[in-house]
């Protein structure tokens, strides 16, 4: 009691006093200017003499009040979803994208959301618009397109530190869209391109080396095997017969052709 007298002054206790004595007066009909109704999701803040009434917010249910010396703010503690419109944001790389995101947040404290910024939402607003260019401004295009989450948790925490005075928690953050101007894109779709170009040529590269590969120890395995050639040539002959094609083929002694082969030689 006499921290409260000492916060209002005896002038305060005076004009309390004389409210309550209105209200008193003029019961029941004063009554209904007294109560007031706070939601579940809302809190009241009462200033009496411009002062908050026991230095937190009030409700929820139903809340009494002074006329004349009272009033009250009501602070809704439901999310809020702010849209960030698309920004002109210009990459540590030097390319100009637009993004945009959203931003989830709620009051956690009225009594800060009410006594310590004019207008929370409009300034919450702001802030994420700010830190959103002042954060993508210093990642690269690639780092921007790949790592939408670890930036997305880095404005939420400098928002979230930023805005606890305000009595705000910050409860998400996320980046919507990137956009690049279209002769980017069509440079970013020729650098893929060219990419994947360059790793099939080198895949077709490796294959032909194992081929040659497989087929250089095969050669050296027939070499051996005489007779072993001689199968090979018959098992080609059974392969093409199997299908339906007008191929005529001729099967010579593979001994006919060594014989003409060391004639030639010869001669």
């Amino acid at each position: 009691l006499a921290d409260r007298r000492e916060g209002i002054g005896v002038c305060g206790w005076i004009l309390v006093s004389l409210s309550f004595f209105l209200v008193l007066i003029t019961f029941p009909v004063s009554i209904w200017a007294c109560i007031k109704i706070i939601r579940e999701y809302e809190r009241a803040v009462i200033f009496r003499l411009g002062r908050i009434l026991s230095k937190k917010a009030k409700g929820p249910g139903l809340v009494l009040i002074l006329p004349c010396t009272d009033t009250f703010v009501k602070v809704d503690l439901r999310t809020v979803t702010c849209n960030i419109p698309p920004q002109e944001i210009l990459t540590k790389d030097a390319v100009t994208t637009q993004v945009d995101g959203v931003v989830y947040y709620r009051i956690h404290s009225a009594v800060s959301a009410v006594a310590n910024v004019t207008d929370v939402h409009s300034a919450t607003f702001l802030l994420a618009q700010t830190t959103l260019r002042n954060v993508l401004g210093t990642q690269s295009l690639a780092q921007l397109l790949a790592g939408r989450e670890e930036i997305a948790h880095s404005i939420q925490a400098i928002l979230d530190s930023a805005t606890e005075q305000w009595g705000i928690k910050v409860a998400r953050v996320e980046i919507k869209d990137v956009r690049i101007p279209v002769a980017m894109q069509r440079a970013m779709a020729a650098e893929a391109e060219a990419a994947r170009e360059a790793r099939a040529k080198v895949v077709a590269a490796e294959g032909e080396m194992n081929a040659s590969k497989a087929l250089k120890q095969a050669s050296m395995v027939l070499a051996e095997s005489p007779a072993g050639l001689q199968l090979r040539y018959l098992q080609t002959l059974t392969t093409l017969a199997t299908d339906n094609n007008s191929t005529i083929v001729f099967p010579l002694p593979i001994d006919m052709l060594e014989s003409l082969g060391q004639k030639n030689r010869g001669g």
